[in-house]
């Protein structure tokens, strides 16, 4: 199968339907797109590479599908509307079964959100998929990092820290199957986590939900916003150091955000970061990956409108923190003392 071959038979859908601000998809050398009068664009990349971002043997529809999902979940932090986007695929070989099921994960989180495939690039080589969103905001109501304010309310959208918990797992999964033994810091909650609660947390780091409604309903309500990709805090940090600010957060409340925490009952629920599982559950919300939340600060004066905003659109929050002229980010027990911890968020060269 050659390469125009490829894209016509995955890629380009003929007699599929094109939304009216799409004037050209696949064909010519460039796309045309129409914008919507009185709109900004709003435009973002992502790239996934086998074996750093996803495990080689990765169910391809559901490869398609976060492929996408990543990238419009960086369209919700900024509060836009999907457009369309742009696929460069690099592949190893042309195979036709990986290709359909890729292609049919890709396409049905597209056309939830009316976000058509409008031009790409395919080659041979490493797999490797890097996707090119295009999204449109209203003037002066894209959610930045920059306007976040001292006494602001820091606000969380989901779940946060199963995706890594998953990736603990099957990671260990792989070292046991090697032959190799665990290091001696191995995930505590990983090695004792129940079935049914590892497969829920292998859709959240597979399949994750971007909150486009929610980013959308709190244009004019926010104040600052950015997605969870690297970590709460790493992400978070982006939005102090933009904001010129510092913000303290209540460890309770953010161990509470781990769905896994549920399997903890009786005096195990009860924070205590001498307790190991509870530092690694900590550990896990505040520097886990791979959870594309948003993570937002609010003025205190908004709260209902905030609690209003995620009721409409069936999103839960909870307000984790605030945000404190002092710069900084500090984590702080029930009793109100800080927390000592060696927290970093992910980084790619880190």
């Amino acid at each position: 199968m050659g390469e125009f071959e490829l894209i016509a038979r995955f890629f380009e859908r003929a007699g599929h339907a094109l939304p009216s601000r799409v004037i050209l998809g696949i064909g010519d050398d460039c796309a045309l797109l129409q914008p919507t009068p009185c709109m900004q664009w709003a435009v973002s990349s992502d790239m996934l590479v086998s074996g750093r971002h996803f495990f080689a043997d990765v169910d391809p529809c559901t490869l398609g599908h976060k492929a996408l999902a990543v990238n419009l979940s960086d369209l919700a932090a900024c509060g836009a509307r999907p457009v369309g986007f742009t696929l460069a695929l690099s592949l190893p070989d042309a195979d036709a079964a990986w290709l359909q099921s890729f292609s049919q994960g890709l396409f049905a989180l597209a056309d939830a959100h009316d976000c058509p495939l409008v031009g790409g690039d395919t080659t041979r080589g490493p797999l490797t998929i890097c996707i090119t969103v295009f999204g449109e905001v209203p003037p002066h109501l894209a959610l930045l990092r920059c306007g976040a304010r001292a006494g602001d309310d820091i606000w969380v959208s989901g779940t946060l820290g199963d995706a890594a918990l998953a990736l603990q797992c099957l990671q260990g999964q792989q070292i046991r199957q090697s032959q190799q033994s665990l290091p001696d810091d191995s995930a505590l909650l990983a090695a004792n986590l129940p079935p049914a609660a590892l497969l829920a947390a292998r859709q959240r780091l597979e399949s994750p939900i971007p909150r486009l409604a929610l980013g959308q309903a709190l244009r004019g309500i926010a104040s600052a916003a950015a997605d969870v990709s690297d970590g709460l805090l790493g992400d978070l940090g982006h939005i102090l150091q933009r904001s010129a600010v510092g913000a303290t957060l209540d460890a309770q409340t953010a161990m509470n955000l781990l769905a896994t925490r549920a399997y903890m009952t009786g005096a195990e629920a009860t924070f205590d970061i001498q307790n190991p599982t509870h530092a690694q559950a900590l550990q896990l919300v505040l520097c886990g990956g791979d959870d594309y939340e948003l993570v937002f600060t609010a003025p205190a004066l908004h709260r209902a409108q905030v609690l209003q905003a995620a009721a409409d659109c069936a999103t839960p929050v909870t307000r984790v923190g605030r945000i404190e002229a002092a710069p900084g980010l500090r984590v702080l027990s029930p009793d109100g003392t800080p927390l000592q911890g060696a927290w970093a968020g992910f980084d790619h060269f880190r």
